[in-house]
């Protein structure tokens, strides 16, 4: 060998001679079986490859290519390991200039092939699987260097090469979840187990990939899955993606995401647990991922999500729909559990990756999602629940009010307009989403993720008379000019979310806890003297509302509603720090206590707390009264006119279509005239002639609609949006004036005719005049009251 080794670098022209001398005599051998003379002439060209590295080699290179070959083709088990050795340690061998015509492709197919050896001895067994393994490294570390000869990466080679490799990490993990999670193999054994080296060479593989060719090296992981059907569990599938979210480049990570939603969309006809472990999936790798690169795929994550939510519902919804008696039951019952599992799963992933994006990309998912909710007077939201039904429109409701409480969850804005702009608390706010006590506690919990700015929540957990808030430590600002005019705004839509929401006839416990940390947290966050003094109006209707009991609520609602009122009271006299305030606070708590403790949080909220027959005969020391509050306050500097102003709730379109009733009286004027005592003469003839001039006018009657569309529109927003003291001032002078002309008209005194043309009723109020002679004369402005 040292001749024979001194000879081909002496004379490297002859290196190509050598070799096919060489080859021919390996050929004989293998096929005659003489392992010796096999073993020899291997070892000859190993030390020639390693000695010469002259441009001569290559044509060396292929004779030597050509005896690998032939061994890894041998059936000989110990003939195949020695041609993938030979095969390794040509791999690590640095050529000085590439050569591009080489292909490795009978190599790749050889290899992933020893690497689903079935041999009978399971020692042999695992030494081919492992010389395949390495044999695949060894290939990948000779071609993936070299950008112009990218044959590697081409999808018939990726069919081949990653399903190899998984195969074997996947035989270790089936035995591992039998045995036992086993102790980490010390390095020794690393070589030895062909789990860990398919791993180590599946993240060197991935950890080369680059843009162009990442979607080649992860779609065979998405083919190997499902063929082997291991969605459901989905531990090796985490197990995959996690290697592959950790080996690649992180700017490439949104790569690997797209794809798996990519994945989700040509799956969404399966069973839900194998799009619950697909979703489970991708909730790793958005986790990996949001540490880093995150791509512009933020809303396609969202929207992708959204619309499977949406289908699971369906499912769900179906499923409900489609069940019947005996077996089909039970299965549908199992179906709904499945799809339970999906839509958590997805929530979870909703809110993990909202949680860890910046507030600026947060700020987007918000009002994305929010978009999706389905409420009145909305028709942007994208999503169809046409084929929901209302158990289904609910159910998405839910499940997307809690996606956004995930989301918004740990955010923080520094002014309340922008964590809760009007597009986004229009719908939030709608009474769509109190139709329902979960749906009313999601929406008052999203409004306390975003309100909450100096963790004050947890120490407001919990409806309770507090001895001394100054305990709590409360965090608190002043009051800035973006949030006085937020309130001044929106304050109205807010008093309004939580009266109505008192006094819903399902609340339970959390509804009434959740209430008072909303009134709290606006007295903390956004409340200067005009905002205190509106919520201790609110507080004051709202235990009106219970002794006047307009909505016939049971008594347990009614006490709770008392002892909400008695907690914040409680808390904002403390929190302003009036003494004569808190002073007829305290004395009221103090009352109740002895003589009607059902009407304070610690005993109404107990089990199997007794509670009284009516409340007509409770004393008025019970009770908070305004005259005293106002004078308590009034003593202080506070401005108290408008606590003499009893309050009363907004009213909006959707409450003149939803099942509540209206919420405040409205003044009208009815005029009716009997058809029977109209005279003939003034009967219009219906039968006009068609002309020019008549579709003209029928133009011009429609552009009339259009402007009574829009003076509607502007009086509702209106009433929505302008201070309360300039609508009461106003409707108290169109009463006045609607008073003196209703005067004026029953005091005419003129000539009656043969017979009256019809009679006036008018209702004003509570008062009512009926059967009052309307003559032949012109009342032009009456319609304008």
């Amino acid at each position: 060998m040292e001749k024979l080794t001194f000879y081909a670098v002496s004379a490297p022209e002859k290196l190509d001679r050598i070799g096919s001398y060489l080859a021919e005599r390996l050929s004989r051998d293998v096929v005659r079986h003489r392992s010796g003379y096999v073993l020899i002439a291997m070892e000859a060209l190993d030390q020639l490859l390693m000695a010469c590295h002259s441009q001569s080699i290559k044509p060396f290179v292929e004779s030597f290519l050509h005896m690998v070959a032939k061994l890894l083709e041998s059936g000989e088990p110990k003939l195949q390991v020695l041609g993938t050795n030979s095969f390794v340690k040509f791999a690590n061998i640095e050529e000085d200039t590439p050569s591009y015509h080489r292909r490795y492709d009978f190599f790749v197919s050889r290899f992933s092939a020893m690497c689903h050896s079935c041999h009978s001895d399971p020692e042999i067994r695992t030494e081919i699987r492992i010389a395949g393994i390495r044999g695949i490294q060894g290939v990948v570390r000779k071609t993936v260097n070299d950008e112009l000869r990218a044959t590697i990466w081409e999808p018939q080679h990726m069919d081949k090469i990653v399903p190899s490799l998984l195969f074997n990490m996947q035989k270790i993990e089936e035995t591992d979840s039998r045995t036992g999670p086993p102790p980490s193999p010390p390095a020794t054994d690393k070589e030895e187990n062909p789990a860990v080296l398919a791993e180590n060479c599946f993240r060197e593989l991935l950890g080369r990939a680059t843009f162009g060719n990442m979607n080649n090296a992860v779609r065979p992981v998405f083919a190997h899955l499902d063929h082997h059907k291991l969605w459901d569990p989905n531990e090796f599938a985490v197990h995959c993606f996690k290697i592959i979210m950790y080996s690649i480049q992180a700017q490439y990570s949104h790569h690997v995401i797209q794809e798996i939603l990519g994945h989700l969309d040509a799956r969404k006809k399966d069973s839900p647990r194998v799009r619950a472990g697909i979703i489970q999936v991708l909730l790793e790798a958005v986790a990996i991922a949001a540490k880093g690169s995150i791509g512009p795929t933020v809303l396609e994550v969202f929207n992708t999500l959204l619309k499977h939510l949406r289908l699971s519902v369906e499912f769900e919804a179906n499923d409900l729909q489609g069940g019947s008696v005996g077996s089909v039951n039970l299965n549908s019952s199992s179906k709904d559990n499945d799809e339970k599992i999906v839509q958590n799963a997805i929530i979870q992933t909703i809110g993990f990756f909202g949680s860890n994006l910046p507030d600026y990309q947060r700020s987007e998912i918000m009002m994305f999602i929010m978009g999706k909710v389905p409420v009145f007077g909305t028709s942007t939201h994208t999503l169809d629940i046409s084929q929901l039904g209302d158990l289904g429109t609910r159910r998405i409701q839910i499940m997307l009010l809690r996606s956004l409480l995930m989301v918004t969850s740990g955010y923080k804005a520094k002014t309340i307009v922008t964590a809760l702009p009007g597009s986004f608390l229009d719908p939030l706010l709608s009474p769509s989403l109190m139709e329902d006590y979960e749906l009313r506690q999601l929406v008052l919990e999203v409004m306390h993720n975003l309100m909450d700015r100096h963790d004050n929540r947890a120490k407001l957990r919990g409806i309770r008379i507090i001895p001394d808030v100054a305990d709590l430590k409360i965090k608190r600002e002043k009051i800035c000019r973006q949030d006085t005019s937020f309130m001044k705004k929106n304050g109205q839509q807010l008093y309004r979310h939580i009266y109505l929401g008192c006094k819903e006839e399902d609340n339970v416990q959390k509804n009434y806890e959740l209430l008072y940390t909303s009134l709290a947290l606006i007295t903390i966050e956004l409340a200067n003297e005009e905002v205190v003094i509106d919520l201790i109006r609110l507080a004051i209707a709202l235990q009106d509302s219970v002794i006047i009991n307009e909505d016939n609520l049971p008594m347990f609602h009614r006490c709770g509603i008392m002892a909400l009122v008695a907690a914040y009271l409680n808390f904002v006299s403390q929190m302003i720090a009036v003494p004569a305030f808190c002073q007829h606070v305290s004395k009221v708590i103090e009352i109740r206590t002895m003589e009607a403790p059902y009407f304070l949080p610690e005993h109404i909220f107990r089990d199997k707390c007794m509670l009284p027959k009516s409340l007509e005969k409770h004393d008025k020391n019970l009770y908070f009264l305004t005259n005293k509050i106002a004078e308590s306050l009034g003593g202080s500097g506070y401005s108290v006119e408008r606590l003499s102003v009893p309050y009363v709730p907004q009213v909006t379109d959707e409450d003149r279509l939803s099942r509540r009733k209206s919420i405040v009286d409205t003044v009208s004027i009815q005029v009716d005239i009997l058809p029977n005592s109209i005279p003939s003469d003034d009967v219009v003839n219906n039968t006009e002639e068609i002309t020019f001039e008549a579709l003209k006018k029928a133009i011009d009657t429609s552009g009339m609609e259009e402007q009574e569309k829009e003076k509607r529109r502007l009086v509702i927003e209106k009433f929505q949006k302008a201070p309360f003291e300039e609508i009461a001032a106003q409707c108290e002078s169109k009463a006045n004036l609607l008073h003196d002309r209703l005067a004026q008209i029953l005091e005419l005194t003129i000539r009656p005719p043969p017979s009256p043309s019809g009679t006036l009723t008018i209702t004003s109020g509570h008062a009512q005049y009926q059967s009052v002679p309307v003559y032949e004369m012109k009342f032009p402005d009456l319609c304008v009251y």
